[in-house]
């Protein structure tokens, strides 16, 4: 059943090379393995993974299409701050230092290199 299954996320790069910095140095992660002889990264963090991947298509930068689950937003959007990463102005969403109070927690977005959108999220204690 999919209730048991791990999730991963898969992210269109038109240049994988400029991904592959903006998420060495912006983000500070290294990918664990080149797949596609050399046309994906895949990435492992701490309950999951996500792969970037050739893509001659853009992404809409829309909708959040990856989010980081943090212990605290804001200490990680300062560290990510520090790094260059530049947060988005939500529309309709009332924000303070760029971060985001919803019903189930605090939120930040920001684009990375190929106009992917998106999070660092801490959700509400419960």
């Amino acid at each position: 059943m999919l209730t048991s299954a791990a999730v991963a996320t898969a992210l269109p790069a038109q240049d994988l090379d400029r991904a592959r910095r903006f998420y060495s140095e912006k983000l500070g992660l290294e990918p664990v393995e080149t797949m596609r002889e050399g046309a994906s990264l895949r990435y492992d963090v701490a309950d999951g993974a996500f792969v970037l991947y050739v893509s001659a298509g853009r992404p809409s930068g829309a909708h959040t299409q990856m989010g980081f689950l943090v212990e605290d937003v804001e200490s990680e959007a300062s560290a990510l701050r520090a790094r260059g990463v530049v947060f988005e102005d939500i529309p309709d969403l009332e924000q303070k230092d760029g971060i985001a109070t919803l019903g189930s927690g605090r939120g930040a977005w920001f684009k990375d290199s190929e106009g992917n959108l998106l999070s660092v999220f801490q959700e509400d204690a419960t």
